[in-house]
Order: structure tokens, then sequence, then C-alpha cells
């Protein structure tokens, strides 16, 4: 669906893109993920072809990307972009016009998303009537409503209360279940574990991870498990065959958090507990897209 080939964009002697490559597959989820100024916004902005990059190319569904795009693709972005003294039905026909609707094929799906997101009654108001949260429910309208191929959402759940979050993220689900290619850029990682097919990691400018999900998690596997005991309380002396992280205890028992030994397997840890303990739970501890986040970013600086 999308093919980033090799982009650099400076402003004004600062590099915001350097050599920046990307695939997006169709269908997928993809999250586009790194910290403040890191070059997300400055990609979105040359996808949905606001800027244009100094070099390197972008194609759209096989082609090189152009303007014939534009009516493919939905963006949302960041900083909101609504007229706040005008009603919010009228504007997003205005919107939805700009994208090829009729007018009257507009405001039939206005309806339709309105009632499925329980804004029946917005049609007259005005944007600065409603809260930040609920503008966003207007604009992921404007976004969707002429169901673009490629919809590219920057930061979706910002200002969002847990309810109306969890409202947007099952819309977008669906969105992508009927066919939609989703592009999002987010600081949650946990709407990243559970949304995204794939991610890429972008830091000062350049790329510095990408891949499935499960893949790149997996790739950070350190042979950590957590084990839940009960039962008298173990004692460590160096000749178990584990390296021995922490320990808690709790009403229910004893939880210990440790590491293989080189070379070692769980059939040995539990060949050394069993005879000691009553295990309740052994499972592996595989880092969280989080973790994985903070630790490229720290290793780079």
């Amino acid at each position: 669906m999308l093919s980033i080939r090799n982009i650099v964009k400076q402003y004004a002697g600062h590099t915001a893109l350097s050599d920046v490559s990307l695939e997006v597959s169709s269908g997928q989820i993809f999250g586009l993920l790194g910290p403040n100024g890191a070059g997300k916004t400055s990609l979105i902005r040359i996808i949905n072809q606001i800027t244009a990059p100094d070099s390197g190319e972008i194609y759209f569904d096989g082609t090189k990307l152009n303007q014939s795009h534009i009516e493919r693709i939905g963006y949302m972005p960041e900083e909101r972009g609504l007229y706040k003294k005008m009603a919010i039905g009228e504007q997003i026909v205005y919107l939805a016009r700009l994208k090829g609707l009729s007018h009257a094929e507009a405001t039939k799906r206005i309806k339709y998303w309105f009632e499925k997101l329980q804004i029946q009654d917005w049609w007259d108001k005005k944007v600065e009537e409603l809260s930040k949260g609920m503008q966003q429910k207007a604009q992921f309208v404007a976004t969707v409503l002429h169901e673009p191929d490629l919809i590219i959402l920057d930061e979706p759940f910002s200002g969002f209360d847990p309810v109306n979050a969890e409202l947007i993220k099952d819309e977008i689900l669906e969105l992508n279940r009927k066919g939609a290619t989703i592009l999002f850029s987010t600081h949650r990682m946990e709407s990243v574990e559970e949304l995204c097919n794939s991610i890429a990691l972008i830091h000062k400018s350049h790329k510095i991870l990408d891949g499935r999900v499960k893949d790149i998690r997996n790739s950070y596997r350190d042979h950590t498990y957590l084990i839940e005991y009960t039962g008298a309380k173990l004692n460590f002396n160096g000749s178990q065959p584990f390296i021995l992280l922490n320990e808690t205890a709790s009403d229910e028992g004893y939880t210990i958090r440790l590491k293989l030994n080189e070379g070692g397997t769980t059939n040995e840890v539990l060949q050394y507990l069993i005879p000691q303990v009553s295990i309740s739970n052994l499972q592996e501890v595989i880092p969280s897209v989080n973790e994985i986040f903070i630790q490229k970013v720290n290793q780079i600086g």
C-alpha cells in the first residue's frame, strides 16, 4: 500500500528525516513510533503531500505518490484542524465535498457516523462548544467519512477519556477489518500492543527499528521467567541453575523472577524447584514494545 524510499527532509539546517525507508503492507495496522521531535510528523506530512521531501520517493499502491491519491487517504493530524466557529455538520459536509463526495452522500454518511458514535445532536453545535475529546470525535468522522484506503492518525487517542479511547479503538479495528490500511503515530504503547501488526521506530531523524510486533518482541527475549510457588520460602545459595533477579511474597505464596544460565533450560529449573515447593505458574517474560522503545532510544542517546 505504501512504499517509502530513502526520504530526506531538512528545515533550515535541521534534519528531520535521514534516508528513511518503510514498507506498509495493504491491510496492516502500522504503528509509527518515536520520541517528540523524532521526525514522525514530518514523514506523515510528506505522505499527505502537505510538504515535499528533499530527496527520496513514495509509492502509493504501486504508483508514485501524486495528487490523485489524496481522495484515497484520510488524515487526522495531531493538531486538530476544525473551524471553531462553524457548525459541525456543515463543516464535515464541506470537508467531505473536498474529498469528492456529493452533498447528499456526505449528509447520509455523517448521519450514520453521528448515530454510531452517539453524537446525533451535534449537527448544529459549534466546535468551540465541545470539549477537546468531543472535538476529536468530530475530527475522526471527517477523517474516515469518504472511506479512504489509507487512514493516517497522528496521536488519535490524545484527549480522550478511557471510554471514548476504547470506542475509537474499536472503530479503528472495524475499519481495518473492512479493508482499510491504518498508519498511526502514538505515544500510547499499550495501544501499539493491542492494535499494530507492524511498527517502525524513528529517533533523531533515523529509522532505528522496524518489523512485525511479534517478531521484534521475540528478538528481544533474554530467557527471563516468572515463577509462582507455594510452600516454604526457598533459600537460594548460588547453587541453583539460574540467576535470581528478585523475589516477592504475597498471601498466595511467592513469585520469583529469574534468568536462565547460559545454555540453561526451564526443565533444569523445574527439576531444581519441584522437590522443594509446589509451582502454580511459570511464564516467560517477553519485553513489551514500551520496554524495547526505551531500550533502543537510551542506547542511541
